[in-house]
């Protein structure tokens, strides 16, 4: 069992959206651990064995025309996104 004391902004906003959707703080704060774990041992998982990789000389490298070729993304379509950011 852990206990967690949160700043009041984010105390005032998980309070408010329990109270609006009927569900306990504990609901939300278990959701938000979860997840947040999940992500975390993914990203700790892909650089143990991107680290073993390269311990072994095992990396496979690309370019960024190799990496677009193997995504089927266009020089067209790269422009067109860069695009809707600007």
């Amino acid at each position: 069992m852990a206990g967690v004391r949160l700043p009041e902004d984010l105390d005032t906003r998980l309070s408010a959206l329990a109270a609006k959707t009927h569900r306990s703080k504990s609901y939300y704060m278990k959701e938000a651990i979860s997840e947040y774990l999940d992500e975390y041992e993914r990203i700790y998982q892909a650089a143990s064995e991107y680290e073993l990789a390269k311990k072994n000389g095992n990396l496979e490298t690309y370019t960024f025309d190799e990496l677009m070729h193997r995504n089927e993304i266009s020089h067209d379509d790269l422009a067109a996104e860069i695009n809707k950011t600007i």
